[in-house]
């Protein structure tokens, strides 16, 4: 494996834990899970999205921060693979889709503040799905407070993604989920395994 810290993203519903779990057992890779269970503001904001937005963002990147940086700093020695299921960058990223200005441009102080403090990943995998999978996918996973999800919000989710992807020199895999299924087509994760065995420059790259 040519990569020790490898991340995982995309939209809501795209199927990231699920691939991340996936690929750290295939590697025997410490696992990192964002825990977005614990945020009380979670399902509060789904219902009353104004006036639960700052507290639910500030949540979420306090306990994304305290997450990486606990997780990032211990010594695993049976493992030199980290594998993650969301970048730190999205607290900002959903920050700017979800805030007023105002508080945006707090939000946004505190986060370069932290952010310098936190290991970048080597890899991003991308997982690019359209809304109507999106849409499939949270059906399926039957989270109560996911269930009314607007399209719009997921296309915002989206563009906010390619924006940041974009404008960075990450080193970026980019995969087409309406091509592959990582679960039910073991020659589609055979193929991914494949192209991890590969050297990537930073910026895009297509699977």
């Amino acid at each position: 494996m040519k990569y020790k810290y490898i991340t995982i993203e995309g939209n809501i519903g795209a199927g990231k834990t699920t691939l991340a779990t996936k690929l750290a057992a295939h590697f025997n890779a410490k696992l990192i899970l964002e825990e977005f269970a614990d945020n009380p503001f979670l399902p509060k904001f789904y219902e009353k999205p104004q006036q639960y937005a700052f507290p639910l963002e500030l949540f979420f990147m306090a306990e994304r921060y305290k997450q990486l940086k606990d997780m990032l700093q211990m010594q695993d020695m049976f493992s030199n693979l980290v594998v993650s299921d969301y970048l730190f960058i999205k607290s900002l990223l959903f920050a700017k889709i979800n805030l007023k200005e105002e508080e945006y441009n707090l939000y946004q102080k505190l986060f370069e503040i932290i952010n310098p403090q936190l290991v970048q990943p080597d890899l991003l995998i991308f997982l690019n799905a359209p809304v109507t999978k999106l849409q499939q996918n949270i059906r399926h996973r039957n989270r109560s407070y996911e269930q009314q999800i607007a399209d719009d919000y997921l296309v915002s989710v989206h563009d906010m993604y390619m924006q940041y992807i974009r404008q960075h020199p990450v080193r970026t895999l980019m995969l087409d989920m309406t091509k592959v299924d990582f679960v039910k087509n073991p020659a589609d994760f055979d193929n991914l395994l494949k192209a991890l065995d590969k050297e990537y420059e930073p910026g895009v790259h297509y699977l």
